[in-house]
C-alpha cells in the first residue's frame, strides 16, 4: 500500500484536456542547424530552433548517427533550473536519436548554476492557470510533436526521460500526449507535495514557494490548490505508456516514499521502480537501464 494518495480536483480533467487542445493550436516550426560538436556517443549534433506555446521562440538541440532513418528516440527533459542539458553521455545513446531544449527560451546549450534569485517555483503559482509549470509542459508537449516530425526518427518509437523535474514533466508527457510509447523517469518531482513541503520547507528551490505562500494572502491555500493539478503523484493516474521510475535511496529532495507513491499510482500495465544508492543526483547505470527499458518497450 502506497504511502500517499493521489488526491485530484474535481474537474483535472477537464483542466488538462484544456491545455491539450490549446497546445494543439501551436504551429508545428523548425529549423536545424549543423554544429560541430559531436557526442561522446559519436552523434552528430544540430542546434533546433522552434516555436513553443504562446509563440515564444525556444532553442534545443537534436543528435543522431550519421545513418540514422527511421530510427527510436526520445526528448530528453531537462530539471529544475534555466540551463540546457547538453548532449553528454546522458543525453545520447547508441541506436537512438535524442532531442532536448531549453524550456526558457535561453540558447541551446546555455548554461548557469541554480540560484534562489533566478529561480521560477512561485512564478503564477497561486493559480493553476498561471503557474509556470502549465506554459513548461505545453513546450514539451510541442517538443514532441517536433521530435516526431524529423526525418531520422521512427514516429511510432518516441519516448521521454529525465531526472527529478525532466522526470515528473516525463510521466506528466506520458499522460497527455498520444505520441509518447514509453517513460523513463528518474527520481520525479512534485510529487506528494502536501507532504513535501511539511519535511523539506527548509530546502531550496522547493522553499520558493513556502516563500510565497508566508508572502500572499490566503498563500498556503491557493498554493496547495495548484499543487493538487499538477502533482505527479495525481498525474500518474492517467500515464498509462510503460514507465520506469527510479529514486535515490539518500535522496532529501524527491524522498523515496514519494517516488515510491507515484509509481504505485501509475495507470501503466508495464511499469518498474529501480532504486539507486545515494541521492539526488545522475547515477552511471541509468544510461544501461533507461536505455534498455525504452528500447524493449517502443
Amino acid at each position: 500500500m502506497a504511502e500517499f494518495q493521489p488526491y485530484l480536483p474535481e474537474d483535472f480533467e477537464e483542466f488538462w484536456a484544456g491545455v491539450v487542445a490549446e497546445t494543439a493550436e501551436v504551429p508545428l516550426y523548425f529549423k536545424r542547424e549543423r554544429t560541430d560538436r559531436v557526442s561522446p556517443t559519436g552523434h552528430l549534433i544540430d542546434k533546433l530552433l522552434l516555436c513553443g506555446a504562446e509563440g515564444q521562440p525556444l532553442e534545443g538541440w537534436i543528435a543522431y548517427p550519421s545513418s540514422a532513418k527511421r530510427v527510436r528516440s526520445f526528448l530528453w527533459i531537462p530539471p529544475y533550473g534555466r540551463e540546457s542539458l547538453l548532449p553528454n553521455e546522458y543525453g545520447t545513446r547508441e541506436g537512438f536519436v535524442s532531442m532536448s531544449l531549453n524550456l526558457h527560451g535561453l540558447g541551446a546549450f546555455h548554461q548557469e548554476k541554480y540560484e534562489v534569485a533566478r529561480g521560477y517555483f512561485a512564478e503564477g503559482a497561486l493559480a493553476p492557470e498561471t503557474w509556470i509549470f502549465r506554459k513548461l509542459i505545453q513546450h514539451v508537449l510541442v517538443a514532441i510533436r517536433v521530435l516526431q516530425a524529423q526525418s531520422e526518427v521512427d514516429e511510432e518509437r518516441i519516448g521521454v526521460m529525465g531526472m527529478s523535474q525532466g522526470a515528473g514533466l516525463s510521466i506528466w508527457a506520458g499522460a497527455m500526449s498520444p505520441i509518447v510509447k514509453a517513460v523513463a523517469a528518474d527520481m520525479p518531482f512534485l510529487a506528494a507535495m502536501p507532504f513535501a513541503l511539511s519535511r523539506n520547507a527548509y530546502r531550496y528551490p522547493l522553499k520558493e514557494l513556502v516563500d510565497l505562500m508566508e508572502d500572499a494572502p490566503l498563500g498556503r491555500e491557493r498554493v496547495m490548490h495548484t499543487l493538487s493539478y499538477y502533482d505527479t503523484l495525481n498525474m500518474a493516474t492517467h500515464c498509462q505508456v510503460p514507465t520506469l521510475v527510479t529514486y535515490g535511496e539518500k535522496d532529501p529532495a524527491c524522498r523515496p516514499e514519494t517516488v515510491e507513491s507515484v509509481f504505485e499510482a501509475l495507470s501503466a500495465e508495464e511499469k518498474q521502480l529501480v532504486a539507486y544508492p545515494g541521492g539526488h543526483d545522475w547515477h552511471k547505470e541509468m544510461v544501461l537501464n533507461n536505455s534498455a527499458w525504452l528500447a524493449s518497450r517502443m
